[in-house]
């Protein structure tokens, strides 16, 4: 089996591209019951916060009591891995096109935003989630809140 050339490039860019879904997706509360986003993003930030240190201390705690150092290098290769497992979910995500159903309502949000006057970059493609969620960003801060009714 041969791996493409710039597959590298391509793993490392679902971890660039999940941080940047990260940042533009607007974690807002009305948002949750539909998409798991918010969900994703908060443990994601926990994990990417908590989880190095935690690797350390269990493996300076192994190493300082003589204790088993196997489990412990196995708990903080998990520890380290679970950032980079929400970051490569977003980044997925980010990329996945929009199911027909919120597809319908991201051109209603599109629309209200162009109808407020918002000059809007024309969709290359079928749009996917990342789009969705520059296009929410920009819905939260020019629009009023009664964008989300229709949801």
């Amino acid at each position: 089996m041969s791996i493409p050339k710039n597959s590298h490039a391509s793993w490392f860019s679902m971890f660039s591209r999940g941080q940047h879904y990260s940042k533009t997706w607007p974690v807002d509360k009305r948002l949750a019951p539909i998409f798991v986003e918010n969900r994703v993003i908060r443990a994601t930030r926990f994990a990417i916060r908590f989880m190095p240190p935690l690797a350390v201390f269990t493996l300076t705690w192994q190493i300082a009591l003589g204790g088993q150092l196997g489990p412990a290098v196995a708990t903080a290769l998990f520890a380290c891995s679970l950032p980079m497992q929400g970051l490569w979910w977003l980044g997925k995500r980010s990329v996945t096109p929009l199911p027909p159903s919120i597809l319908s309502w991201f051109y209603e949000v599109r629309g209200k935003l162009q109808e407020a006057g918002q000059a809007l970059a024309p969709i290359e493609g079928k749009p996917d989630y990342q789009a969705l969620a520059d296009v929410l960003k920009r819905a939260f801060k020019q629009l009023d809140k009664t964008f989300l009714d229709d949801l």
